[in-house]
Parts: structure tokens; C-alpha cells; sequence
């Protein structure tokens, strides 16, 4: 749906009704709202509405080519974020709405709005520490909750430690990812599959664990599987410490 307000365009789209005086004025609520979560590139925070709490994403107003190219030729991310969280709703926070603001056949500040998922930890913890209680049977786990992705024929472009996210109960665990603005949606190849994996900047003692589990769930070779993970996660941190080495930054194993 596209309005009109303060010589800007809006561009939206609310998944029930009842939100949708929070996605057209989602501006005054994000501004008010003193919950912050992340603040880098982009901006998280809480905001409050009808009594029930939302998590908004503010994206970074892109440089000048892209607020073009998203105004004009392409969805910007929070348009992205959003159809995607729709088409995978199983897998993702529950989706609530986006909105784009747009002046001068350029985009500007854009939001995307979902209900939270009251997570315990993400997989960075247990990749981060040896001694992470539970690690074997939380790699199982999410061995499964990545086939049964994969097998969806979603591809998360951007899948690391941070956005993957987990819940606890006493008789497993639930997944949930986040950040899902770059995804391929496709049938995926084995090496796809496989290589997937590369931005969790694991260990290849807790990769091993994971592909073995993961080569189980699908009847693949394991030897040849750990082979195709191994090295598709060297590559991607042999790939990021010399783009730190370049900027003088501190190389991580």
C-alpha cells in the first residue's frame, strides 16, 4: 500500500490490520522507545503497542545508488525481510509488517516489524566455549533444524553465529533465524548444502560433530561431507582475516 505524508512516499504492508496504526506511525514509535538491542549499521529496538511488545528493525539509509535502485529497480531490505519471513514463517520470528519512506524517487528510512522470540542464547555461545553444557546433543539439533531448511529449498546467505537463535524447553530445542533479508530460494545442491555452513566460524572438532550429524539425516557420505565443510569454512576464514590483516586488525582462528 503506498500514502503520502510529509512530502515522503510510504510504501507498506501489514500482516493483520490491528498493527497497522503501529507500521504507518512506526517513526514516533521507534523514536520513542528507549529499548535498544543493536545498535551498528542497522538499529534494533523494543517498542511498545496495544500492550504487546515488537521487536523494529531500522535499516541504515543506503548510499545514494541503492536508494535509487531501491526505489526504483529492486525491494530494499525491510520489503526483503519481510516477504521472506512470510514465505519461511516457520522458521522466523513471527513477521508483523514493513515500511519503506521514499522522497524524490529515492529511499529513505525503512523498518521492518516482527513480535519477538524470547530466545536463550544464539549458536555462538556453544561455538565460543569448550565447555558450552549440552554442545553434542545442541549440534544434533541444529543439524536438523538446517536439513529441514534446506530441504524447503532455503538458502540463508548470511547464515552466522548471530543469527541463529534458540529456545530451550526440557525436551529439546527450538530454532529460529533471523536477519533474512538475503535468501535463495531454490532447489540446493549438495555442495550448497554443505558449504552453508562456512560462516558459523566453528571449530572443525564442533563442525565435525555437526556435518556428521547432518551427513546422517541425509545418507551422504560422511568422509565426503566433512571434506566439502572443512573446506568451504577455511576458505571463508582465510577470506575474512585477510580482508583484517588489510585493515590492521586482529586475525581470529
Amino acid at each position: 500500500m503506498t500514502n503520502r505524508r510529509d512530502g515522503k512516499y510510504m510504501n507498506y504492508e501489514v500482516l493483520n490490520e490491528r498493527q497497522k496504526d503501529l507500521i504507518v506511525n512506526i517513526e514516533n514509535y521507534f523514536n520513542y522507545s528507549s529499548e535498544t538491542i543493536f545498535k551498528k549499521r542497522n538499529t534494533i529496538k523494543i517498542v511498545h503497542f496495544e500492550g504487546k511488545k515488537y521487536v523494529v528493525k531500522s535499516f541504515k539509509i543506503p548510499h545514494l545508488i541503492n536508494q535509487i535502485a531501491y526505489a526504483l529497480f529492486r525491494d530494499g531490505k525491510a520489503k526483503k525481510s519481510y516477504l521472506n519471513s512470510i514465505k519461511i514463517q516457520n522458521f522466523v520470528p513471527t513477521p508483523i509488517g514493513y515500511i519503506e519512506f521514499k522522497k524524490a524517487g529515492r529511499l529513505k528510512e525503512s523498518y521492518f516489524v516482527s513480535e519477538p522470540f524470547e530466545y536463550d542464547f544464539t549458536i555462538r555461545e556453544p561455538l565460543t566455549s569448550k565447555e558450552y553444557p549440552k554442545k553434542e546433543a545442541i549440534y544434533h539439533a541444529f543439524a536438523k533444524f538446517t536439513n529441514q531448511l534446506h530441504k524447503q529449498g532455503v538458502l540463508h546467505l548470511d547464515y552466522s553465529p548471530g543469527n541463529i537463535l534458540i529456545k530451550e524447553y526440557s525436551k529439546g530445542y527450538e530454532f529460529k533465524i533471523i536477519d533474512v533479508n538475503r535468501m535463495l530460494f531454490k532447489q540446493l545442491s549438495i555442495q550448497e548444502r554443505l558449504e552453508n555452513f562456512s560462516k558459523l566460524w566453528a571449530t572443525d572438532e564442533d563442525l565435525t560433530i555437526i556435518i556428521k550429524e547432518y551427513a546422517k539425516l541425509n545418507k551422504l557420505d560422511e568422509k565426503e561431507s566433512l571434506e566439502i565443510a572443512l573446506k568451504a569454512s577455511q576458505k571463508h576464514k582465510n577470506r575474512k582475516n585477510l580482508k583484517k590483516r588489510l585493515k590492521g586488525k586482529k586475525v581470529v582462528d
